[in-house]
């Protein structure tokens, strides 16, 4: 009997060992057999949002051209998920502006995005958010199966334009992971499951409220980010990181469930308001269209009382209404003037008309004289800062409503704002009337201080209670972003010292080829004592001052002063050149303009001229060379601004100088619009 047990039992562990064997085999025949499909990258536009994609995880493909500010981003590093995928990309450094591929993960929503200046992007700052996303370079992971068709969410998605084809409300799929090698005690494990099945109760429309059913985490995101989620039930069909709240899905039975709303990172305990189901997104990201920085200048002088302070009050609230303010449109701060300013709020504070109205009702009068002049220094010194909320992108404004008069001066202070960037608007109520006059201290000082005196920057307003009447005509011309002409653009707001070689090489026909060169280039600016302003330098062994900055005020006097310039004649220096420009003209260059050196050259110089050249750029100049005819080009190279081959030209023949007047042109304001302003 014991013989025949035992040859029972190893006859019943050599039957299982063999089925064993056989179902690990046959699963490695199987995996064999199953091919894993190829996988395709799929390809979205610049103006592909994170938000509207719902896969926590994916692999993109980004076209050429998204470093365009016409498409937002919103944060640094981390991206708040309303953001331009790929200007994200630009933005963080893993991609430049000929677009490529890239891996991008979803993560928590923050409770501010700060903005900031990188890789020829200004990203912008943000309040709180549901949803963000890194960008990553597009290594995948081994062992992850990343989607070769997104999921949007809603059924038009922006890359169905774009030729790719995609499941609108598609399930995203799971990250895949390695098969592991089965034990004995799995497949007993599996063989007791299997003998006494548990049946599971199908869930009802009222348990949905109830009971919370765990969603798959993106790859590598951590467990405990589950407590970011507010509690609001849904199956696992529906879920989906990075849809946008309020898209209703399905259960089985029936049921409608609505996406959960991602609470706030670091903020402890949530309130109750933001556990519910609707959306944190804000009334309105602005009016793009009437994309400015505005400062409103309001007169708290104890002159004006406490109904024209508060009518004051209600202009400003009717025009915050009006502007329909947002990160992406406009922005408004509020400086009270008596004796001296105080900012109220700068640009940055409020980020919507409600809360900019609620804010307004509550500032209060604080009294004394109409100090105008003192208050526009204090909003061109201290109110445009990055660290108030300026961005390079939007305009600077300044609208000033005046009681009367203003009790100091205001030219001085305008002027300074001018060339700052600042356009200055004045509404002036209840002028002096003929027996006032004698107390005002500026005459005509509204069109002394306005950006321009063609009517466009002013308003003139007989009574406190007309003045409901410049809402609509104001909100318009600062909103006209295309006649705001003092803000700073590359044709307004540089000191140009052209350094011209006057050498015996050259000879008088070619020196006039030569002026009329510079002419050329001059003509392309604006001139004026607050624009754009010209010196000329011209060398030989030794130099010569032409004229400096402040000599000409006007594009015709600058034009004349050109062609008043005789030849000279002699040897080449063009080191010593270099330095003497930089201590007759741009030693004396405004602090607020971008200081270019265009030189002209036909030779190789007979001094050194890398210390010099490296002096031009260590003090802010960016130095232009161009060189004709038997000029060296390394020595053109080593004077241009870093990279050469922006900076640095040569032609073989004089008469071919005009070809260049556009390039250069272009260079000088591509290199503009590619650096933070105002």
């Amino acid at each position: 009997k014991r013989t025949v047990v035992l040859t029972m039992k190893a006859s019943v562990i050599e039957m299982f060992l063999v089925l064993l064997v056989t179902g690990v085999h046959s699963n490695k025949e199987t995996s064999k057999k199953i091919k894993r499909p190829k996988f395709t990258v799929p390809q979205i536009n610049c103006d592909v949002k994170a938000g509207k994609i719902i896969n926590p995880e994916f692999i993109v493909k980004c076209p050429a051209g998204c470093q365009d500010p016409r498409f937002h981003v919103y944060g640094t590093d981390v991206y708040a998920s309303y953001s331009s995928v790929c200007s994200a990309a630009v933005h963080s450094g893993v991609l430049d502006n000929s677009g490529g591929k890239i891996l991008v993960r979803k993560v928590a929503g923050l409770s501010g995005y700060k903005g900031s200046y990188s890789n020829g992007v200004q990203s912008l700052s943000l309040p709180r958010w549901r949803e963000s996303f890194i960008v990553l370079e597009s290594k995948p992971k081994k062992g992850v199966t990343y989607p070769s068709a997104l999921t949007y969410s809603s059924s038009k998605s922006p890359a169905a334009q774009a030729g790719e084809t995609t499941k609108a409300h598609q399930r995203p799929p799971i990250p895949a992971t390695t098969a592991q090698p089965v034990t004995l005690m799995q497949l007993l494990a599996v063989t007791v499951a299997v003998a006494t099945p548990t049946i599971l109760p199908r869930p009802s429309p009222s348990a949905a409220s109830t009971t919370s059913i765990p969603r798959p985490e993106p790859v590598g995101q951590r467990s405990q980010e589950m407590d970011l989620w507010s509690a609001t039930t849904y199956t696992s069909s529906q879920n989906r990181p990075g849809a946008d709240p309020g898209i209703q899905r399905q259960d089985p039975s029936g049921a409608a469930f609505q996406k959960p709303i991602r609470a706030d990172v670091g903020l402890g305990r949530v309130p109750k308001e933001e556990l519910s189901t609707q959306s944190l997104e804000p009334v309105s990201l602005g009016d793009p269209n009437c994309k400015i920085d505005l400062s409103f200048l309001i007169d708290g002088s104890t002159s004006i009382g406490k109904r024209r302070f508060r009518i004051q009050k209600q202009l400003l609230a009717g025009v915050a209404q009006a502007l329909d303010i947002g990160p992406a449109g406009p922005l408004m701060g509020v400086v009270q003037y008596g004796d001296n300013p105080a900012t109220h709020f700068n640009l940055k504070t409020h980020m919507n008309s409600r809360d900019l109205k609620t804010a307004i009702e509550k500032i209060t009068q604080r009294g004394g004289l109409s100090n105008v002049g003192r208050a526009i220094s204090f909003v061109t010194k201290n109110f445009f800062s990055k660290a108030n909320g300026n961005r390079s992108s939007a305009p600077n404004v300044v609208v000033v409503m005046v009681d009367g008069w203003p009790t100091d001066k205001v030219e001085e202070a305008s002027r300074l704002a001018r060339e700052s960037g600042i356009n200055i608007f004045f509404i002036t109520i209840e002028g002096a009337a003929e027996n006032e006059k004698q107390y005002v201290v500026e005459p005509n000082f509204a069109n002394k201080a306005v950006c321009r005196t063609n009517g466009f920057y002013s308003f003139h307003v007989q009574s406190w209670f007309g003045l409901h009447k410049t809402l609509q005509p104001l909100v318009k011309r600062v909103c006209d972003t295309d006649r705001l002409a003092c803000s700073k653009t590359c044709l307004n707001s540089a000191d140009i010292g052209f350094v011209i070689d006057g050498s015996s090489s050259v000879g008088t026909g070619n020196f006039r080829t030569v002026l009329q060169f510079v002419t050329n280039l001059t003509k392309e600016f604006e001139i004026s004592d607050t624009d754009t302003r010209i010196g000329a330098v011209q060398y030989t062994y030794e130099q010569r001052l032409e004229f400096g900055f402040d000599q000409y005020s006007s594009k015709p006097d600058i034009l004349n002063a050109i062609k008043r310039v005789g030849y000279w004649s002699g040897g080449t220096s063009t080191g010593a050149a270099i330095n003497f420009a930089l201590e007759q003209l741009f030693k004396k260059s405004k602090p607020n303009k971008r200081k270019l050196m265009i030189l002209i050259t036909d030779g190789r110089s007979y001094d050194d001229v890398r210390i010099p050249a490296m002096a031009a750029h260590l003090k802010g100049v960016i130095t232009y060379a161009i060189g004709v005819a038997w000029a060296a080009q390394e020595e053109l190279e080593v004077i241009a601004t870093h990279p050469a081959r922006d900076h640095s030209f040569f032609v073989d023949e004089f008469d071919n100088l005009y070809q260049y007047v556009p390039r250069i042109i272009q260079n000088i304001c591509t290199e503009f619009n590619s650096q933070p302003r105002n």
